[in-house]
């Protein structure tokens, strides 16, 4: 059997696409896989490194903003990608295609309506973004995040909640994260990561604050390129008995699971794979949303909150003082424990597993699973 995936531009389309084509390589009878993208998105590299096929269409990410070139070649672009998306489709005809949304995703739901191939379609924020809007009614099935998505979508298609697919965290091991990362017994470690619009206001709070949490806590702290030379020069100045307490790092990628395991508390963005992948974990959060990007996160944020998983601070108001005073959360036992638990009950580490699920279905022309199956898989228990 042979799917497709459909994704690209940034690494939210990208990596919970790559999870689940980790989850179908897995299956007993793996299928054979194909990944059409856009042009000079980050899955050139990505993709091609994790060994899958790629084919890449002519368009790139739809600017709404300025006035330049792209407000007339971005259109232009999408209207060549379709005929494109067709032949792409027609020579691997593809039992099921599985996309993640975007602008990767509009060409390829038209060609696959075209040519009566059925996809799944996956949107991981609470609010559904601009091309999900426009293109769910075309898809055979929308999995989501969380389950307002699919009142804010309608009743246009079948719709199940699945979680947020990730990479494999059920068996990272904590002891051994700490021990790695060189965390003494009893040690309580602030884990804090953000995406490039983040790291700066970030790295301001952590050199302000960094003496004074430094004497309560451990900082793994994710610094970006451009932040990783201060923070350097910030530990220099700490007492030499507490510099082994901060731990900078320019980026993490292949430890940043090595580094959830270990962590207490995480300070961070509202991604929906940094929430999928911190409830996973089952640790509270203190979450500073992104103030743009059509709301997306605040509105993630807010519902992580609400569930008691989460203090949200917003990204104007976050300072030197608002991340001690987050670090004052593992000051407090019952508070963190209560958030822990909370974060927990949210988590599906399986989401990966849930969607794979959903695609074998479609592909083999199969009934969907019901929303009682998708849940008991998407919370740990193998499909």
């Amino acid at each position: 059997m042979r799917l497709l995936i459909a994704g690209g531009g940034t690494g939210g389309h990208i990596y919970p696409a790559l999870a689940v084509a980790d989850s179908l390589q897995h299956q007993p009878s793996p299928p054979e896989l194909r990944w059409i993208g856009g042009h000079r998105g980050l899955e050139d590299r990505i993709v091609r490194a994790a060994g899958i096929p790629l084919r890449r269409l002519a368009l790139r990410s739809l600017r709404t903003v300025g006035r330049d070139v792209h407000l007339v070649a971005d259109p232009v672009r999408l209207g060549l990608s379709v005929p494109q998306a067709i032949a792409f489709l027609a020579r691997d005809r593809p039992a099921a295609i599985f996309t993640t949304g975007g602008y990767v995703a509009i060409p390829v739901l038209v060609a696959a309506a075209i040519l009566r191939i059925p996809v799944l379609l996956w949107e991981g924020n609470l609010i559904p973004g601009r091309s999900v809007r426009a293109t769910a009614g075309l898809a055979s099935a929308i999995a989501v995040s969380f389950a307002a998505t699919c009142t804010a979508l309608g009743a246009q298609r079948p719709c199940l909640e699945t979680g947020t697919p990730i990479r494999e965290t059920r068996d990272v091991d904590r002891l051994a994260a700490r021990e790695r990362l060189g965390i003494p017994p009893g040690g309580r470690v602030l884990l804090m990561f953000g995406g490039s619009q983040a790291v700066r206001r970030f790295n301001a709070a952590v050199a302000e604050a960094l003496p004074r949490l430094v004497e309560r806590i451990h900082l793994i702290h994710v610094t970006g390129d451009e932040g990783y030379a201060l923070a350097l020069a910030t530990r220099e100045r700490l007492p030499v008995e507490l510099r082994s307490r901060y731990r900078p790092e320019p980026f993490l990628r292949d430890q940043m699971l090595t580094a959830l395991a270990a962590a207490d508390l995480v300070v961070g963005r509202a991604g929906s794979s940094t929430l999928a992948e911190v409830t996973a974990m089952g640790l509270p959060m203190v979450v500073v949303p992104y103030p743009h990007a059509g709301g997306h996160q605040r509105a993630n944020a807010a519902g992580l909150a609400e569930a008691g998983a989460a203090r949200l601070v917003e990204d104007e108001a976050f300072d030197a003082a608002a991340l001690l005073g987050a670090a004052t959360i593992l000051d407090d036992p019952a508070t963190h424990a209560a958030m822990a638990a909370a974060s927990r009950a949210l988590g599906r580490p399986a989401a990966a597993d849930a969607v794979a699920t959903i695609l074998v279905a479609l592909a083999e022309r199969r009934p969907l699973p019901d929303a009682a199956t998708v849940e008991r898989i998407a919370r740990g228990a193998r499909a």
